[in-house]
């Protein structure tokens, strides 16, 4: 499972942290201002997914670059088209004649037309921008733990939204016999679809697939990470088809709809209109985030109207 904890108060800008049990890093969802944020976050961020790069979305990775600074590993990046030059900018920003060459590198993946993925290099301290390669894949990144989708959805400029899937797990249940080497034997051999591979369990021999009738497939868990886009059908379109059934979904609710011509004119969705569209994708979960400073009085009006249009009965 991948857990999602807002970093930011509801006043304050977007930065969704997320965690997994038993893994070392965490993996940050935009990098406004956010006070929750602290120095031991940022030390275990091994990977940050931009949706754009409006201020209120990616003003305090200068905050996140500080912690970083002498920790000789790598650092993924993900986000549209022109993100490596907009993380170079913040870097070149500072005076570095003391950094070593080894202190951090950040790899760079911007997404660009038809799911190419060009792919960067920025080392200190010249902080050049290196071109590494080009692919095309509907995978931005991927771990021992989860994989990482994506769409580009229109703000007016292109906005990143991303889902999050842990890898599937092969399990066994109901066995009759005591654990043991043949546990992990057997998950291998369902999983390579080896069927007449030989198991050894208490000094009996069996085929391997006289066995898979005990074991069943988890599958993954399911986080959306839906920011600043129109309200439009073909945006909704994107949300649905990518996010069907996901289990959690972090969508902006910036706007409640009494305010839609200026949700439009800035090329924001509703608080509404997030709602439906995550309950026609069929998510589980939906929780509303990222409101217009215009509502600080009482944020949670938006809250409720996102609840309200994702839990109304289906017609």
């Amino acid at each position: 499972m991948i857990e999602g904890t807002l970093k930011n108060l509801p006043n304050e800008d977007i930065c969704l942290m997320l965690t997994v049990p038993n893994h070392s890093w965490v993996y940050l969802c935009d990098c406004g201002q956010a006070s929750q944020l602290s120095v031991a976050d940022c030390l275990k961020v091994n990977a940050i997914f931009i949706s754009h790069t409006h201020i209120d979305h990616f003003c305090n990775f200068d905050t996140i670059f500080r912690h970083q600074l002498g920790i000789q590993r790598t650092v993924t990046i993900c986000g549209p088209e022109g993100i490596a030059k907009n993380v170079q900018a913040k870097l070149l920003g500072y005076t570095w004649n003391l950094i070593e060459p080894n202190a951090v590198k950040y790899e760079i993946r911007e997404i660009g037309l038809d799911n190419a993925i060009t792919i960067f290099e920025i080392t200190p301290p010249s902080w050049d921008i290196k071109l590494i390669e080009t692919i095309k894949d509907e995978i931005i990144y991927k771990n021992d733990v989860f994989e990482v989708k994506f769409t580009s959805l229109n703000h007016s400029i292109p906005s990143i939204a991303y889902l999050f899937e842990t890898h599937p797990k092969t399990k066994i249940q109901d066995f009759p016999f005591k654990a043991g080497k043949w546990v992990k034997e057997l998950k291998e051999a369902f999983e390579q679809n080896l069927p007449e591979k030989n198991i050894q369990i208490e000094n009996s021999n069996y085929l391997a697939k006289e066995l898979f009738s005990y074991i069943f497939v988890e599958a993954g868990y399911k986080l959306g990470y839906v920011m600043d886009h129109l309200a439009s059908e073909e945006n909704f379109e994107k949300i649905v088809h990518l996010f069907q059934k996901a289990d959690e979904l972090f969508i902006e609710s910036y706007y409640l709809e009494e305010d839609k011509a200026l949700a439009l004119k800035n090329h924001h969705s509703t608080a509404k209109n997030s709602g439906l569209v995550a309950r026609r994708a069929q998510v589980k979960k939906v929780n509303p985030v990222h409101h217009s400073r215009k509502y600080n009085h009482n944020i949670q009006l938006l809250i409720d109207e996102c609840l309200d249009a994702f839990n109304q009965t289906k017609t």
